[in-house]
């Protein structure tokens, strides 16, 4: 037997997210920071991904907090 999990569109929309954007070209940087731009799902300078807010996209953000800003926290 399996559990089931309903989610409830209330649970939807209580999910934080957060919009980052590309500020910083990703050329000339260590393949650790190009890499981590991809994990995003960013890879050209001045595109916009909106990300859910949990603390292992928060450490990514913050390790390449130089190529990269946060436009908007929703929820």
């Amino acid at each position: 037997m399996t559990d089931t999990v309903k989610k409830t569109p209330a649970a939807d929309a209580a999910k934080k997210t957060i919009v980052v954007k590309q500020v910083a070209s990703a050329a000339r940087r260590p393949a650790k920071q190009t890499a981590t731009l991809k994990g995003l799902g960013l890879n050209k300078m001045n595109r916009t991904r909106e990300l859910e807010d949990t603390p292992s996209i928060r450490g990514m953000v913050n390790k390449i907090s130089h190529l990269v800003t946060i436009i908007e926290e929703r929820g």
